[in-house]
C-alpha cells in the first residue's frame, strides 16, 4: 500500500510538471524540454529501469520493453506529449491492473483468513493455548462464544450456533449440540463448547482447503498456456515489424519521410503490448475461483473451468450424494399389533445393536429403553436380532430370519431395507428403511436439465429396486445399480465413450468407494463437507456443503468464466488488429494506439471482474 501511495505521488507530480512544460515550451523552449524530461522520467522511470534490467537478464520481448521503445522514439522525434501521455496512461493502467489483482486476491484471502491462531486444550481442570498443530486427536478441546474452530472435533459439551460461511457459503448459522461434527475454519457465534479432537490439524478441513486454495493458480487453462505461448512470439514479431515499417517505406516510396514512418511505427509498437490478454485472461480465472470459493466450490485449477463448461454428461453416486446416507424409517405396516406397539417392540429388541438400521428405528420410537424388560439377547449375523421383551420373543430381522424360523411374512417389492417383525412366531408386519434423499437433489437435477445437460446418470451399489426408485422420484436419465468399485470405473469407461470430442463428463461422489472413479472422469466433484478424505484428494472440485445444488453452479461459473475470457481474447484481439492496420496505413496517431493498448486493457480488466460476482438462481 505504501509503495502504491509513492507510485501515485511520484505519476502526479509528473502530471503537474507536462503541464508546466507545456505552458513554458511556448515562451522558453529548451525550459520547457528540459520539464518535459523531468516529467518523462518521474512517470516512466520504472519502467525504463524494468526494461534494462529484463534485457540484461535476457528477458528482451515484454511490455515493458515496448513502452520504453515507443516511448522514447517519441521523445527522439519531439513527439514530447504523446510520449509521456502514452507512458502516463500506462501507468494508470497499471495501478488499475494492480487493483484488480488485489481485489480478485481479496476474495481467496478472505478465504484464508479460515486459518486458526490457536486452540484452547483442556489439560485436567485448565486450559492451555496451543499451536493447532500441537494438538493430538482425542484432546478435548475449548471454543468459546467468538472463537473459530481450531480443529475437526465432535461436541461433547454445550450447544450453540456455528458460522461455516466461510467454509459453505451459507449465511445462516448451524446450530450444533452434544454429538455434533464440527469443522475447523468455523466460527463459534454465541455458546461454549466442548469438544473433543477426531484430526490432526495437517489433516484437518481448514488445512486442506488452504492447501488447495494456495495451488489452484499452479493449473492453468488452454486460454492462459495459449496467452503465455502467443505473448513468446507475437512480442518479436510486431517489434520486427515495426522497425520494417519505420524504415522500408521511406527507402522504397517517393515523397516518403523517416519521421513520418517512424511515427506509425510507434503508434504500431504501443497498440501492439498483449497487456490486455496477458492480465486479463489469467485474471478471469483468478477471480472465477475466488467467486466460485465464496459459494462453497473449491476449484483445484483453472484448467478445471474448460471441463466443467464443456460438460455434457453428468454422473452421481447416490449414498452420501444424492441422498443423505442416513437410515430413517418410512413405512410401518402393522398386522397383529398397533404401528406404535410394532415400531415399540422392534425398537426394544435391536437396543443391544450398533447397526445403523438399528438405531433408525430406536430414533423411530424416540423413548427411554426400559433394559430391564429385555432378556435373552441372540444377534444373528446376516439375519437379525431376537430377544425376549416383557416375556414375549421378539424376532425382528430380514427376510432370512423369517425363513429360519419359518414364520410366514409379507414378500411383495420394497424400495428400501425391510424390517420383518415377529411376536411369539407369529408375523407381526414389517418396517421399511430407507435412505432419505438430500432436500436439493430435485431442484440439482432440474438445473442440470436446464444447463442442457444431455444425461443425468446415477451410479450405485444399493439393489435395483432402491436405484430405480430414486431415480424416478428424481428424474435421471438411467440408474445402473448394484456395482461393486470396480463395477463402477468399468460403467464409467463406457459413458465416457458416450461424450462427443470436445464434450467431458463429470462425476459427483463422496465415498471412498468413489475415489477411482473421481479420478478417471474428466472432472471429479467430490462432496467435501461429510466426504471421504480419499474422495477429496481424487476430485477437481470441492463442494464443501454436500449439496447435490452446487454442481449446476459449478458447471454455470464456469460456463460464465469461459465466456468473459473468450469475450476478452476476441475484443482485445479484434480491437488491436484494426488499430495496428490502421496505424500502419497512417490514418491514427498515438492518442489511438494509446487507446488501443491501456483503453482495451481497462475494459477487458473491468469484463474480468464480472468472474468474481456469482449469483445462485
Amino acid at each position: 500500500m505504501k509503495f502504491m501511495k509513492k507510485r501515485i505521488l511520484r505519476i502526479l507530480f509528473g502530471a503537474l510538471i507536462l503541464v508546466s512544460a507545456i505552458i513554458t515550451e511556448r515562451y522558453f523552449r529548451q525550459i520547457g524540454v528540459i520539464l518535459y524530461l523531468v516529467s518523462y522520467f518521474l512517470i516512466g522511470g520504472d519502467i525504463l529501469f524494468n526494461a534494462v534490467r529484463n534485457i540484461l537478464r535476457g528477458s528482451v520481448f515484454d511490455e515493458n520493453f515496448l513502452m520504453a521503445l515507443a516511448t522514447v522514439g517519441a521523445m527522439f522525434i519531439s513527439e514530447y506529449t504523446e510520449g509521456i501521455a502514452v507512458m502516463l496512461l500506462y501507468q494508470i493502467g497499471e495501478m488499475f491492473q494492480d487493483y484488480a489483482v488485489d481485489k480478485s486476491r481479496k476474495s481467496i484471502a478472505d478465504l484464508m483468513n479460515i486459518r486458526p491462531d490457536h486452540a484452547n486444550v483442556k489439560v485436567d481442570d485448565t486450559l492451555v493455548k496451543k499451536e493447532p498443530d500441537e494438538v493430538k486427536v482425542g484432546d478435548i478441546i475449548v471454543i468459546k462464544a467468538g472463537e473459530r474452530v481450531p480443529l475437526d472435533a465432535i461436541v461433547v459439551e454445550g450447544t450453540s450456533l456455528m458460522d461455516t460461511s466461510a467454509l459453505t457459503g451459507e449465511s445462516i448459522p448451524r446450530e450444533v449440540e452434544p454429538g455434533d461434527e464440527i469443522l475447523s475454519g468455523c466460527i463459534n457465534v454465541n455458546g461454549l463448547i466442548t469438544a473433543r479432537v477426531t484430526r490432526e490439524y495437517g489433516e484437518s478441513t481448514v488445512s486442506k482447503i488452504l492447501d488447495l486454495v494456495e495451488n489452484a493458480s499452479n493449473k492453468k487453462s488452454r486460454s492462459e498456456k495459449f496467452i503465455t505461448r502467443f505473448a513468446r512470439y507475437y512480442t518479436p514479431t510486431v517489434v520486427i515489424l515495426a522497425v520494417l515499417l519505420a524504415f522500408v517505406p521511406p527507402l522504397i516510396i517517393k515523397d516518403a519521410t523517416f519521421g513520418d514512418w517512424i511515427y506509425r511505427a510507434l503508434s504500431f509498437l504501443v497498440v501492439s503490448c498483449p497487456c490486455a490478454l496477458v492480465i486479463s485472461i489469467p485474471l478471469t480465472f483468478f477471480s472465477g475461483i475466488g467467486g466460485a470459493s465464496k459459494k462453497g466450490i473449491l476449484v483445484k485449477g483453472s484448467n478445471y473451468f474448460e471441463a466443467l463448461a464443456n460438460t455434457e454428461i453428468v454422473v452421481f453416486d447416490k449414498t452420501g450424494t444424492l441422498t443423505k446416507g442416513v437410515f430413517g424409517v418410512k413405512e410401518v405396516h402393522a398386522k397383529e399389533v398397533s404401528e406404535e406397539e410394532l415400531i415399540k417392540l422392534a425398537a426394544y429388541a435391536e437396543s443391544y445393536s450398533n447397526h445403523p438400521i438399528s438405531q433408525s428405528i430406536l430414533k423411530a420410537y424416540g423413548k427411554e429403553i426400559d433394559k430391564k424388560a429385555i432378556t435373552d439377547v441372540e444377534e444373528i449375523s446376516g439375519h437379525g436380532v431376537i430377544a425376549r421383551v416383557n416375556g414375549k420373543k421378539i424376532a425382528a430381522g430380514n427376510a432370512k430370519l423369517m425363513k429360519k424360523l419359518g414364520i410366514p411374512y409379507f414378500d411383495g417389492e420394497l424400495a428400501g431395507t425391510v424390517v420383518h417383525v415377529a411376536v411369539d412366531n407369529i408375523y407381526a408386519g414389517y418396517i421399511l428403511i430407507a435412505d432419505d434423499i438430500k432436500s436439493d437433489s430435485a431442484h440439482a437435477i432440474k438445473e442440470l436439465k436446464n444447463s442442457n445437460i444431455k444425461q443425468i446418470i446415477m451410479l450405485t451399489g444399493d439393489s435395483v429396486n432402491v436405484g430405480e426408485n430414486v431415480g424416478k422420484e428424481l428424474g435421471l436419465s438411467k440408474v445402473y445399480a448394484e456395482l461393486l468399485p470396480a463395477d463402477k470405473v468399468e460403467k464409467l469407461e463406457e459413458l465416457l465413450s458416450q461424450t462427443s470430442g470436445k464434450g467431458s463428463l463429470a462425476y459427483v461422489g463422496d465415498g471412498i468407494n468413489d475415489a477411482p472413479v473421481l479420478a478417471r472422469a474428466d472432472v471429479g466433484i467430490a462432496m467435501g463437507g461429510l466426504g471421504s478424505d480419499a474422495a477429496i484428494e481424487a476430485a477437481d472440485v470441492v463442494i464443501m456443503t454436500d449439496e447435490p445444488s452446487k454442481v449446476p453452479l459449478a458447471i454455470n461459473i464456469a460456463k460464465k468464466v469461459l465466456g468473459i475470457s473468450n469475450q476478452n481474447i476476441v475484443f482485445a484481439l479484434g480491437v488491436k488488429v484494426l488499430i495496428l492496420l490502421l496505424s500502419a496505413l497512417g490514418v491514427t496517431n498515438l492518442w489511438v494506439a494509446i487507446f488501443g493498448d491501456v483503453g482495451v486493457a481497462m475494459l477487458a480488466i473491468l469484463n474480468s471482474f464480472r468472474a468474481m460476482i456469482i449469483k445462485n438462481k
